[in-house]
């Protein structure tokens, strides 16, 4: 069924559920537990009316689902409502990984996310999607051969931070171990896991709960998007991505129902997250920080970097308010303050109230905020913080800056209660941590990661047998004459995005027909000289050859040739699959050429598809092209050709088969070897000189 609507408007289903004020009808509570956030209202009078509303239907709920709140007593599983920011991570994120010194750099990750984001509390490790279905490994075997994921999982751990795996219920159609509670709860033992993502599941089925709490005592499953209300229960946190917030801010149904339940607001394609932020701030609720999304830099701003920063130094420290007080969604602030757009909450606890103040306007504001009736009762010490300001002004209601699109904070201890034992480290803290105005968007280019001779390391290879002399191409080679060409691309899209940039920038959720949809783009260029690009991929035999010649031996040996019984080839023509970029770098310079680029194996094949494309003779694989491509944090490659392998029942796969000379797949590189595959072979290339 085709249909259209606005990507750039959240859809019916994202949007805040109003809350009607009256006797609690079975019509309005099923509504209210179908919320994802309950709007807030727009009259300060109408607001008690609405907290009302809004504790008796938590009391309802609670008593008609026997909520027991069993599994938030989970000792292991406390540190989850302490859990104020996760990071969606890559495993091969150029921050945590390296590619010229093949290991991971977790000192690198969290020095940066220290210095922008405050620090992390969890990661979230990326491992499958969208390489997965390249070739028949599936999701377990993305990590379980990753050499050293053990350690950097105990590394983090040292770290003080909790660890996601990431699980792909949509897995069905690549090569099949044990059934997915085995497998899963066996890869959450081996590596440590403090949780699962549930990926595309708004709930785990409670066996596999059961399941994965056995493997693991205290297993926190997040769930992405709206967790069923029924479903809180079990699941001590949710992926609370793209919800819709009200013009004056809401409350989160989830978070509501159960404080101890964390939720972690994201919106991936956004540039500016100060609405998921504030709502975040308002509930006392975390975020979720995700910058490079499946393989495109989406970073955050300096702006809103900064409010993580502040709002993880406040949550941190006042957590058990968050928790345990007494809290008021939507308090009541000056007439000043609210025309500005500046709202509340509070979170009292033994003579202890926090203000947690956002600013929905543009514009900083400056002045009071208390309510008259707050003011009145305000004797004790008040502390402004989070704004630049720390002090305090006893028995009286201090002014206080907002920043526009920004958030505050107030503290007030009453008469004859004592500050806070966190309250002087908090301060000091609050100093370093001031609000940055800047709301630009930090983009990043991709760029050509350097030329075929920079990338391999300088051998000379002496030529044996019929190996051509260094810069004569093989005689059915394909030429492709000099001068400019101007080429169109076909791809499907993807979240990978293509050359440049996000695909879905500031889109709430691709639906079809945006997402997975085929598409095209222009190319231009110039080739200085005639290139020849071979007719047919590099067979075993032939790199058999190149090893005997040269004793190469790869840098990273990881599943280099492991198709190969006891380091000899099959018999027969088959193309040279299990080499990665820099074996095949190694072999084409051997023969004296290099590797094609992405736009030299297309002019090729469309100059001779019977020899590139779908009908091309032998076994189809896909074929490295020298295009590897880096924005400092994600590396990838074009692949050309297409493979005979195809995994079948997700469109969430990379795409298998055969494709024509114009059809390209941007592939995300994994290190340590696993970039090595079984569909993926090369071709050389070789310069053509008079």
């Amino acid at each position: 069924m085709s249909y259209t609507f606005d990507p750039l408007v959240p859809r019916p289903i994202d949007r805040p559920t109003d809350v009607v004020v009256g006797p609690l009808t079975a019509e309005r509570s099923a509504a209210l537990d179908e919320a994802k956030i309950f709007s807030g209202p727009a009259d300060p009078a109408d607001r008690p009316a609405w907290r009302e509303m809004l504790r008796a239907w938590r009391s309802d709920a609670r008593a008609r689902h026997g909520y027991t709140g069993a599994a938030y007593a989970r000792p292991e599983a406390a540190w989850a409502a302490r859990c104020s920011t996760v990071a969606q991570v890559w495993l091969w994120d150029e921050l945590l990984y390296s590619f010229e010194e093949r290991r991971f750099t977790p000192e690198r990750f969290l020095a940066d996310a220290a210095e922008r984001f405050g620090g992390l509390d969890a990661v979230v490790l990326w491992h499958a999607y969208p390489v997965i279905g390249l070739d028949d490994r599936n999701q377990w075997d993305f990590y379980r051969d990753v050499p050293g994921l053990d350690a950097l999982v105990a590394t983090f751990h040292e770290a003080g931070m909790h660890v996601f795996v990431d699980y792909n219920p949509w897995d069905v159609g690549t090569r099949r171990g044990a059934d997915d509670l085995t497998e899963l709860a066996a890869v959450v033992a081996e590596l440590g896991a403090d949780g699962v993502f549930l990926d595309t599941l708004k709930k785990a089925e409670p066996e596999l709960v059961a399941r994965l709490e056995a493997a693991r005592p205290g297993i926190v499953l997040e769930g992405e998007s709206k967790l069923p209300v029924e479903r809180i229960e079990d699941h001590s946190s949710s992926w609370a991505q793209f919800f819709a917030d009200s013009p004056v801010p809401g409350v989160l149904r989830a978070h509501w129902y159960e404080r101890r339940h964390m939720q972690h607001h994201v919106r991936r394609w956004h540039r500016d997250h100060s609405e998921e932020l504030q709502s975040a701030w308002l509930n006392g609720v975390g975020v979720m920080v995700w910058e490079v999304v499946f393989g495109v830099w989406v970073g955050w701003s300096r702006r809103d970097a900064a409010t993580v920063r502040r709002l993880v130094t406040v949550q941190r420290a006042a957590r058990d308010l968050l928790l345990d007080g007494e809290w008021t969604p939507l308090a009541p602030l000056s007439p000043d303050a609210e025309a500005a757009g500046v709202y509340a909450s509070t979170w009292s606890l033994d003579g202890v109230t926090l203000w947690t103040l956002v600013n929905r306007g543009e514009s900083d504001y400056a002045g009071q905020v208390l309510a008259t009736e707050a003011a009145e009762r305000a004797s004790g010490r008040l502390f402004p913080f989070t704004d630049g300001q720390a002090g305090s002004a006893p028995g009286t209601s201090a002014d206080v800056v907002v920043p526009g699109r920004g958030i505050a904070a107030l503290l007030h201890v009453a008469d004859g209660v004592a500050d806070p034992a966190w309250l002087p480290d908090l301060l000091d803290a609050l100093a370093a941590v001031p609000h940055d105005p800047d709301a630009r968007f930090p983009h990043r280019l991709a760029r050509r990661v350097g030329e075929a001779a920079a990338q391999v390391t300088p051998v000379t290879y002496a030529p044996v047998g019929s190996v051509p002399p260094s810069g004569t191409s093989e005689p059915d080679a394909v030429v492709v004459p000099q001068g400019a060409y101007a080429l169109t691309v076909r791809y499907r899209a993807r979240e990978t995005g293509m050359y440049q940039g996000a695909p879905y920038v500031d889109e709430w959720k691709p639906l079809p027909p945006r997402l997975h949809d085929a598409r095209t783009l222009q190319r231009d260029g110039t080739l200085p000289a005639p290139v020849a690009v071979a007719a047919a991929e590099v067979t075993n035999a032939q790199f058999a050859e190149f090893l005997a010649a040269t004793g190469y031996t790869p840098a990273q040996p990881h599943r280099f040739l492991a198709h190969w019984a006891g380091g000899v080839p099959a018999a027969g023509d088959e193309p040279v699959t299990y080499v990665d970029l820099d074996d095949a770098r190694a072999y084409c310079a051997w023969r004296g050429g290099r590797l094609p680029t992405e736009d030299e194996w297309q002019l090729a094949g469309e100059a001779a598809p019977g020899l590139f494309g779908v009908a091309r003779p032998g076994t189809g694989v896909w074929n490295w092209t020298e295009s590897e491509h880096s924005d400092g944090r994600t590396r990838f490659v074009m692949l050309k050709g297409g493979s005979d392998y195809r995994a079948a029942d997700s469109d969430w796969y990379v795409e298998g088969g055969r494709h024509a000379p114009d059809y390209s797949v941007k592939l995300l590189l994994p290190g340590l070897g696993l970039a090595r595959s079984a569909t993926v072979g090369f071709r050389c290339a070789w310069e053509v000189r008079a």
